[in-house]
C-alpha cells in the first residue's frame, strides 16, 4: 500500500524521501513521555510499524538488520534490528526444527540470505536450487531479463563448519515464501515438484514437505493506479495446480496477516520493548509494565488490517486509512473499523490527541 501525507503519494519506491509530515508524526511520537497504556502498529507499504518510541515494521526480502538501517534513514531515529518484524520474521521461530534440514526459500530481495541470517545453515534460494536441474524450467531459455544467481558456495555464513548440500540426494525438508514470487511461472513449476516429489524432484514419495507463507494478501496497493496481486493470489494459484497434478491437497502454513499470530507477535515484542525502555523506572509491578489499555493498528486494507485487529480483540483499536487498497466514503461493509481516516497523518493525530486527554 502507500499513503498520502498532505495528499501526496508516497510510493515504496521513493522510499529515501522523507515527507515532513510523516516524519513530524515520528517525532511527535518520540518526544512523548512513554506511555505504559498504549502503543501502535501501522502499515507502511506492506510494512508495519510499532510507535512506542520505537518503529516496528513487517515486509519481507531482506534481513530485519537492512530494514533497520532503512527506517533509521528514512525517518532521522535510531531503529534497532530487535525492533523490527517483517512478514517473514516468524521464520526464525522454526529454526530448532530445521536448522540443519535442507530448506528452500522463494520471494523477491535476498530470501536466502534472510533464513541464513536467522541462523537456517542448508539454505538455498529456489533460484539456486533450480539451477542444479537441467531443463526443470521448460521456458528458461525464453526469459530475457539477466540471471543473478549466486553459485552455491557463496559465503552466508562466518563459520566454515557450515553442512554441505547435496541437492541430488538431501531432500528438501521445508519451502519458505518469504517475500512475493518474482517468477510465479518457475516457482510455481519447481515447487510442485518438490512438494509432490517428497523433496526431491523426479523421486517418488508420499510425504510433503513443511510449507509456510510470510502473508497471505491477496491485494496490495502498490505504486500503479489499482492493485496489484499479493503472496496470497500466488498461494492459490500453488494450491489450484498442486491439487490438480497430486492426489492429496496442499498443506500449508501461512503467518501473515490477518491470522491472530501476527498481533500476538506485535504485541509481545512491544511489550519487551517497553519492559527494556521502563526498566529503571519499575516499582516492582511487572505486570503492569505488560499490559496495554490500547494497542493501535493503522491499515488500509480491511480484509487483513482491519479483519486481523478485529480478531484479535481487545486492547486492539483498528484505524482503517482512504489510502490504498480502502477508498470508500463510510466504514467497510464486512470488517468495519473502529475509526476511518482519510490520511495516516490524521491516523496519529487521534492517537495523540486521545491519549493526551
Amino acid at each position: 500500500m502507500r499513503f498520502r501525507l498532505n495528499n501526496q503519494p508516497w510510493p515504496h519506491s521513493r522510499l529515501r524521501m522523507r515527507p515532513a509530515s510523516f516524519t513530524r508524526c515520528f517525532s511527535l511520537l518520540h518526544s512523548l513521555p512513554l506511555q505504559q497504556s498504549e502503543a501502535s502498529l501501522f502499515v507502511l507499504d506492506k510494512w508495519q510499524q510499532v510507535l512506542c518510541r520505537s518503529d516496528l515494521a513487517a515486509g519481507g526480502g531482506i534481513p530485519e538488520s537492512k530494514r533497520a538501517a532503512e527506517l533509521s534513514e528514512l525517518l532521522g531515529v535510531k531503529i534497532l534490528p530487535a525492533q523490527v518484524v517483517q512478514g517473514h520474521s516468524p521464520f526464525r521461530n522454526l529454526l530448532k526444527r530445521y536448522e540443519n534440514e535442507l530448506i528452500v526459500v522463494t520471494g523477491k530481495g535476498e530470501p536466502a540470505e534472510v533464513m541464513s541470517a536467522y541462523g537456517f545453515k542448508k539454505v538455498l534460494s529456489l533460484e539456486e536450487y533450480a539451477s542444479y536441474f537441467d531443463d526443470i524450467d521448460p521456458v528458461a531459455q525464453f526469459k530475457r531479463w539477466t540471471r543473478t544467481t549466486k553459485p552455491f558456495n557463496w559465503p552466508r555464513h562466518s563459520s566454515e563448519l557450515a553442512p554441505q548440500i547435496d541437492v541430488y540426494s538431501d531432500r528438501v525438508k521445508a519451502v519458505f515464501v518469504a517475500s512475493d514470487p518474482v517468477d510465479w511461472g518457475r516457482d510455481i513449476q519447481v515447487l510442485c515438484d518438490i512438494l509432490t516429489s517428497g523433496g526431491l524432484p523426479g523421486k517418488g514419495c508420499e510425504h510433503q514437505p513443511y510449507l509456510y507463507f510470510a502473508a497471505d494478501d491477496l491485494e496490495y496497493q502498490a505504486a500503479f493506479s489499482c492493485e496489484r496481486l499479493g503472496m496470497g493470489a500466488f498461494r492459490i494459484a500453488l494450491e489450484s495446480v498442486f491439487n490438480r497434478i497430486h492426489m492429496k491437497p496442499l498443506e500449508y502454513t501461512s503467518f501473515g496477516k490477518p491470522n491472530p499470530f501476527v498481533f500476538q507477535t506485535a504485541g509481545a515484542i512491544l511489550r519487551n520493548i517497553q519492559l527494556a525502555c521502563q526498566t529503571d523506572d519499575l516499582s516492582g509491578d511487572i505486570d503492569a509494565i505488560h499490559a496495554f489499555r490500547t494497542l493501535y493498528m493503522i491499515g488500509d486494507n480491511p480484509f487483513v488490517d482491519i479483519k486481523g485487529a478485529r480478531q484479535a480483540g481487545h486492547p486492539w483499536f483498528s484505524i482503517l486509512t482512504r489510502t490504498g487498497v480502502f477508498k470508500e466514503r463510510g466504514n467497510h461493509a464486512e470488517f468495519p473499523a473502529d475509526l476511518v481516516v482519510n490520511t495516516v497523518e490524521e491516523a496519529v493525530d487521534f492517537i495523540l490527541k486521545r491519549e493526551s486527554s
